[in-house]
């Protein structure tokens, strides 16, 4: 199983030997509870939390948002609204129940017909 931003921001707090509530206080105005959402992935940290538990982890924020998975939301919808064509695009994704490796197998299609040409 991929782990998950949630499992990875445990997995360094446990290396760290921080338990919620010493984490919580390192970072000041969040609480252990919304750690732990944040852990169990019910909850996703704002860029400003994020950037400072991976300074309270030690590690580089680039490391904790290769873990993030969340669709790029806004910047999906920005696109939909300036070209409708991409909107009806994705919604044909997901109509056609598409998984992410499919979604990838027909990009590098695309790409080894057009390295053909």
């Amino acid at each position: 199983m991929t782990p998950t931003l949630g499992m990875r921001i445990r997995q360094l707090r446990e290396e760290h030997d921080l338990s919620l509530r010493e984490l919580a206080k390192k970072l000041g105005e969040v609480s252990a509870p919304h750690l732990l959402d944040i852990e169990l992935g019910r909850r996703f940290p704002s860029p400003p939390l994020l950037r400072r538990i991976a300074g309270a982890l030690h590690v580089d924020l680039a490391e904790l948002e290769q873990f993030d998975t969340r669709a790029p939301v806004e910047e999906l919808k920005r696109r939909a609204a300036e070209d409708p064509a991409f909107g009806f695009a994705l919604r044909k994704l997901v109509d056609k129940n598409m998984s992410s490796q499919d979604i990838i197998d027909l990009l590098e299609q695309k790409r080894e017909v057009k390295k053909d040409k």
